[in-house]
């Protein structure tokens, strides 16, 4: 079917499947039409993508269209590639605008955002108010090691969007792939600029406000979290964290990396390292940390399990269950010797399908996932002990 066929709805759907036909096609991971941030010295870097709205694992028939104006426009699109990138341009847009046609009449919140995007960029076209070269589509047709700085964006906006599920992703070398700049507000700075044209800026009082130096963005210069989710400062969450409605982040110790998160109601008061995962109702106190897989747990990823507490001040670098308590001060780490009695060990194996076999101590490794474990240094002994937890952790409903 020819583009100036498309009248109806009908019409649309069959362009739509004639494209995905098509020999060679492949249906991408994830795409989406991304702003990009130049660097202010040198052109050819890029700083920053923004996704007005990212797809990923869906609306296969905007990315058909995506690809059916491409290759209208000259351009090809080699569905064997891992990634591929394509500059906008209004012919581009308008090819978009006639396959998109039976929708365009829609009431604005009854229409695709991807139509609503490409609607909005044409009109600032039109008004000549950007250039070509600010604005990309962009695809993902295997979840391989990224190669741009666009495609590292397009997985960190799937997780923080919670589009894709926190460890899923490969995001190996994405720290080499990134530019180390300076963040005012949502705008990054190339260094090699600032320091260009520091003497003039500082005498001229124009020397903007930094708020980092980093690779990453903030969560909130990207993401709306959802109402009854509380970030209490916006540096304590780095873009490609994961916030599952109702969790709060208060202000001082607390920290959430990229790749990492909560998966319901959690109070975070200490650091979740990049690839931990805490679980609804669960408290992490001022300062505790759970560790990531570069510190301190050989590699292997921490999950906390639902209505779990990590006291003020507490480390843990093992997985642990639901119900658990890690008093305040004390560190859990795999190699940490516990001790255990024969009676406790058989209150915490009525509720655990593993089960512990009776011995003096335990390293903390074994003690993995377990549910309903409470943790406790003994004070006269200086030993860490675990019992069968006896209390419930309950996070007040009206704050979360």
């Amino acid at each position: 079917m020819k583009i100036d066929d498309i009248e109806s709805v009908e019409d649309f759907k069959k362009f739509v499947e004639d494209i995905r036909g098509s020999e060679g096609y492949k249906d991408p991971v994830g795409f989406g039409i991304a702003v990009v941030d130049r660097g202010q010295v040198h052109k050819d870097k890029i700083l920053q993508a923004t996704y007005p709205a990212l797809n990923w694992g869906e609306n296969y028939g905007s990315a058909a269209v995506f690809v059916a104006a491409l290759k209208e426009c000259g351009k090809v699109v080699d569905f064997t590639k891992s990634e591929q990138i394509f500059s906008i341009s209004q012919e581009f847009l308008d090819i978009c605008l006639d396959i998109f046609e039976p929708f365009i009449d829609e009431a604005e919140g009854d229409k695709h955002k991807n139509i609503q995007v490409i609607e909005y960029l044409s009109a600032m076209f039109e008004d000549e108010e950007v250039s070509e070269d600010d604005f990309e589509v962009v695809f993902i047709y295997e979840d391989d090691a990224p190669k741009s700085v666009e495609v590292v964006y397009a997985k960190l906006y799937a997780l923080s969007l919670g589009k894709a599920k926190l460890r899923s992703l490969n995001l190996n070398g994405a720290f080499g792939v990134l530019e180390n700049v300076a963040w005012s507000g949502n705008t990054p700075i190339e260094l090699d600029w600032l320091r260009e044209n520091e003497i003039a800026l500082k005498l001229e009082g124009e020397y903007p406000v930094i708020d980092s130096v980093d690779k990453f963005p903030r969560y909130l210069q990207h993401i709306i979290p959802a109402d009854n989710t509380r970030i209490l400062d916006s540096s304590k969450v780095r873009m490609g964290a994961q916030l599952a409605a109702g969790t709060t982040v208060m202000p001082g110790a607390s920290y959430i990396n990229f790749n990492a998160g909560t998966l319901g109601p959690v109070m975070v008061e200490g650091r979740i390292s990049s690839s931990a995962v805490v679980g609804s109702g669960s408290d992490v106190g001022g300062g505790a940390s759970i560790l990531g897989v570069l510190s301190g747990t050989n590699g292997n990823p921490v999950s906390i399990g639902e209505n779990t507490l990590l006291g003020a001040n507490s480390v843990t670098g093992i997985p642990l269950g639901d119900g658990c308590i890690v008093d305040a001060g004390i560190a859990i780490l795999e190699g940490t010797k516990v001790k255990i009695d024969p009676k406790n060990v058989e209150k915490i194996n009525e509720v655990n399908s593993k089960k512990l076999g009776t011995k003096e101590s335990y390293k903390g490794v074994e003690l993995s996932a377990l549910n309903g474990l409470h943790f406790r240094q003994d004070s006269l002994s200086g030993e860490i002990k675990a019992f069968k937890s006896n209390r419930e952790v309950k996070l007040n409903e009206e704050l979360h």
